[in-house]
């Protein structure tokens, strides 16, 4: 994201003006009409605490809910040769208890409803944040402040020995992925040894098992002082109050240690160098980079954009060459890689079958060389650069999370020491000309090719402690979750619509749902419905694919095709004042799809290459075959759950198969279209009425999906799916389940969150926070329109594959008999799916997708609503008897993706049930 940091109304005028005024005569009108872009002002006050601590408050009264975001200057560049991997392991400790609250970190806020809370580490900074309802505050201070002032007493070896693990299995699990390994090669090949990005940010495995206990409590006494941290409050807050708790909470931690710190090292390289790694990958790829200008300078906002003229999206110039035109690549994809001491500028292809690397590359430099001698033209350039300014007003709908107003703002005082330096960021993006692009690309990418700054401590004083640390300040009453009025009315054309108006940012997001989805392809060609919702945005009668895209991007409109098990849908995200022209282009995909034939090969290609991707990557091979499983083959369920289909299937697709899907599915009487956003029946029903007035239903009766019967599993059976040399088994156990419309589907959700639907859960604290054996493991109910799974996913290392499985089989019989779920589970699940109500629904895109699924249930919104009271009605003994009838451990099927050699005796010992080994697509050996 170019956007680091906020933005002006007067700055975002201003860019547009500079961006495009050198086209003005060649601008189409919807290019005009998209530049009447709204004002944005995001205030912020900041203040300092004696110790040192800075602190930015940003007021937003909008909904309910305080984003609390807080940064330590302090990542994996901080560390040093043999000590790699600290930041990160210190990140998963700051999780695990406190001296004043020794227990796990999630459980009080899951009880008060935080939503967006995690914690992450990158090469320049750690954060830890979470947004809370308003009267939770006080709590989320009181622990943040805990383990910023008050960790290291409960940092214990025990503590270390399993975080350790859950790392270290984290990292198995990256690099089990497709092309896992890479990025921790390119550091080391790409920067010089001692450079502190010459290694990743989740360190070696031989430097996380030396870390020591002694060297973990350093390393919190060197970086995690209050001088070295940022905390942003964003939301339901003003800067008076934030003042009083963060001196409360705050105040009497100590600053820490005066810090030594780089600030640039760019390590610029000469000549091209070039590495071939072996993995187990679908396709052959190319990255190409270069070590380029550090972040925070005019260079490497130049080189943000020409990313996305050269390589990102569909209107850049090597996918117009390497994916559409010429047809010899999949995937292309770049980016600027910024950070705080150099950047890196990447060009990623996947290559076709047959299709020499070389040839790609060969192609990347002449498209890299045209730009070095001629520069972007101003059309390309000022394209970007809307699409940026639309995609940041996007982001900063939110409070929290990740690229949320208080993400920002913590950015920028960390990065640059001014939560403000969006000005200067905004006045490198309004006044960036071609030639600058041109220049910036001779300056940094015409050599070094890899084809793979001393200031006294201030004076700090503590303050006497004030916050009572014996008990955790209480949550105060929640307030009553209240959403806007849902209005119904039906086109002309018979189409029901249902708006929902949200006024906060001048955005409207409609989703128009079909009842369709996965399941309409049984008796014909699997992945039919997938595929030919794809091809709806590939061109119309009137438009070319390229136009389609050329045209949502100068307006700043999002628009997509999808389907789901049992929906199709298409979505549309537009600026209030580009809504006509993008309903335009939104009728034309529904009503005008070409289905051209060069557009339908060209997709087939690249959608093969991805189902060879889906079934190279364990969880997604999982998902693909557990349906077939469970369902059984003749079933419409019984299909890959990715929707992708298969190779098979997808190659015999014509394009008579593809309008017969369209012609049958995507009519008005099988649809409705769900709105929310910046608008009123008035002011919206004309524009549809007009957009959608060719869009009628034919005389012939609307179809319907046909499900046959189904019957439980009689007995457990095991399949496994042999990947060799992989470092983790993927296990997932399952059955079939109810259908997500049951009477008891809330009580449903409940029990299975106690036993594996949150962190907290059974099964996700034994595997990974007691075992140590898995980065995440968890159980999930996925109900659909007519039945659904209940099934256990949990990832584990390959040498307690056998102890995995049978803690998973303990879990879950234990659940149902000799140790139910208890009051105090529920309960904290009960305070975790209420607290957080108010604060659920802060996006459009939330709420959007909330009243979809309500409507599609055939409910009401008082149905949604009323949610809150439902699970606070649900008693323990309603969910120790739906466990004793909802899982059944004696129809399990078994699916464990591994290492056969290594785990297929294990297994077959543990007498699960007959074991049958599968190939890649699900077929027995």
């Amino acid at each position: 994201m170019l956007f680091r940091h906020t933005l002006t109304a007067v700055a975002v005028a201003s860019v547009l003006l500079a961006g495009c005024q050198s086209t003005a005569e060649q601008t189409s009108q919807s290019t005009v009409a998209a530049q009447q872009l709204p004002a944005v002002n995001i205030d912020y006050q900041s203040f300092t605490l004696d110790n040192g601590l800075r602190v930015v408050v940003h007021e937003d009264r909008k909904a309910p809910i305080v984003a609390v975001n807080v940064w330590y200057a302090v990542g994996s560049k901080d560390e040093s040769v043999g000590q790699t991997g600290f930041a990160h392991l210190f990140e998963h400790l700051m999780f695990n208890g406190t001296e004043n609250y020794d227990d796990e970190y999630f459980g009080p806020f899951e009880r008060a409803g935080a939503t967006d809370m995690n914690g992450t580490t990158n090469s320049d900074r750690t954060n830890y944040f979470q947004n809370v309802p308003t009267p939770a505050l006080d709590m989320a201070l009181w622990m943040e402040s805990d383990r910023m002032g008050h960790l290291l007493g409960a940092v214990t070896q025990e503590k270390l020995d399993e975080q350790r693990g859950v790392v270290q299995n984290e990292k198995r699990q990256g690099e089990a992925q497709p092309y896992g390994r890479v990025f921790g090669y390119l550091a080391e090949q790409t920067f010089p040894e001692g450079h502190p990005y010459s290694w990743s940010v989740i360190g070696s495995m031989e430097d996380l098992n030396a870390a020591s206990l002694d060297d973990v409590h350093q390393w919190f006494n060197d970086y995690y002082g209050a001088a070295n941290a940022v905390v942003v409050l964003a939301g339901d807050i003003d800067v008076e109050t934030a003042k009083a708790k963060m001196e409360k909470y705050f105040g009497h931690i100590a600053p820490g240690k005066p810090l030594q710190k780089l600030e640039s090292w760019v390590a610029k390289r000469t000549g091209t160098k070039r590495a071939t790694m072996e993995d187990n990958v679908p396709a052959s790829r190319v990255y190409k980079l270069w070590n380029t200008a550090e972040m925070g300078t005019a260079d490497s906002t130049y080189l943000q954009l020409l990313t996305n003229i050269l390589a990102s999206g569909k209107n850049s110039r090597l996918y117009q060459r390497l994916v559409h035109e010429e047809q010899i690549a999949s995937m292309v994809s770049g980016f600027q890689y910024e950070r705080t001491l150099a950047g890196q500028f990447f060009v990623i292809a996947d290559a076709k079958p047959g299709v020499e690397l070389e040839r790609i590359e060969a192609v990347i430099d002449e498209e890299l060389a045209k730009i070095i001698a001629e520069g972007p033209t101003a059309e390309e350039l000022a394209r970007v650069k809307f699409s940026e300014v639309a995609n940041y007003i996007r982001g900063i709908e939110r409070i929290g999370g990740f690229g949320g107003k208080s993400d920002l703002l913590a950015a920028g005082e960390v990065y640059q020491g001014d939560p403000g330096f969006y000005e200067t960021a905004f006045e490198q993006l309004r006044n960036a000309t071609p030639r600058d692009l041109q220049a910036v690309a001779e300056r940094w990418l015409s050599d070094g090719a890899f084809v793979l700054n001393v200031v006294p401590q201030p004076k700090f004083t503590t303050a006497e402690a004030q916050a009572d640390r014996s008990e955790l300040p209480k949550v105060g009453d929640l307030p009553k979750l209240e959403l806007p009025a849902l209005n119904t009315f039906t086109l002309s054309n018979g189409l029901e619509v249902a708006l929902a108006e949200r006024h906060d940012v001048p955005t409207v997001q409609m989703a128009l749902m079909f009842d369709s989805g996965y399941a309409s392809d049984f008796g014909g060609k699997v992945g039919t419905a997938s595929f030919a919702m794809s091809m709806l945005r590939e061109g119309t009668s009137s438009r070319t694919s390229q136009d389609i895209a050329e045209q949502l991007e100068t307006l700043g409109t999002n628009l997509s095709t999808s389907a789901s098990i049992d929906s199709s849908r298409i979505s549309m995200d537009s600026l209030v004042s580009n809504l006509a022209p993008s309903l335009d282009i939104f009728a034309d995909v529904i009503e005008n799809a070409a289905f051209a034939t060069d557009e339908i090969e060209r997709k087939r290609g690249n959608w093969i290459e991805s189902i060879k991707k889906e079934k190279a990557s364990p969880t997604s091979q999982a998902i693909r075959i557990l349906p077939g499983l469970i369902f059984g083959e003749n079933h419409a369920y019984g299909v890959p759950l990715t929707g992708s289909g298969t190779e098979q299937s997808i190659s015999s697709l014509s394009r008579e198969d593809l309008i017969s899907y369209r012609d049958t599915w995507l009519r008005p009487d099988n649809a409705r279209l769900v709105i929310v956003g910046a608008t009123t029946e008035a002011e919206i029903k004309p524009l549809l009425e007009e957009a959608l007035n060719d869009w009628q239903a034919p005389a012939t009766p609307k179809p319907t999906k046909q499900f046959t019967a189904l019957a439980k599993q009689e007995s457990p059976r095991v399949f496994i799916i042999d990947q060799p040399g992989t470092p983790q088994s993927t296990i997932l156990a399952g059955h079939l389940a109810p259908s997500d419309r049951v009477e008891n589907a809330d009580v449903l959700d409940v029990t299975n969150t106690i036993l594996g639907g949150s962190f907290t859960s059974r099964m996700n604290m034994n595997l990974r926070e007691d075992k140590g054996w898995s980065y995440g493991a968890r159980t999930i109910w996925s109900g659909y329109d007519q039945a659904g799974m209940f099934f256990t996913l949990a990832p584990v290392q390959t040498d307690k594959t056998k102890e995995s499985i049978q803690e998973i089989l303990k879990e879950l019989n234990q659940y149902q008999n000799d140790k139910p779920a208890t009051a105090a589970e529920l309960e904290k699940v009960q305070m975790n799916k209420t607290a957080k109500l108010p604060g659920a629904y802060e996006t459009k895109a939330a709420l959007l997708g909330a009243v979809v699924d309500t409507l599609g249930k055939g409910k009401d919104m008082q149905w949604l609503e009323t949610y809150g009271e439902r699970v606070s009605a649900i008693d323990v003994e309603d969910v120790q008897s739906t466990a004793t009838s909802f899982i059944d451990t004696e129809s399990l099927t078994w699916v464990i993706i591994g290492d056969a050699a290594q785990i297929a005796d294990d297994v077959r010992s543990l007498n699960l049930g007959e074991v049958t080994m599968l190939d890649s697509d699900g077929d027995p050996l």
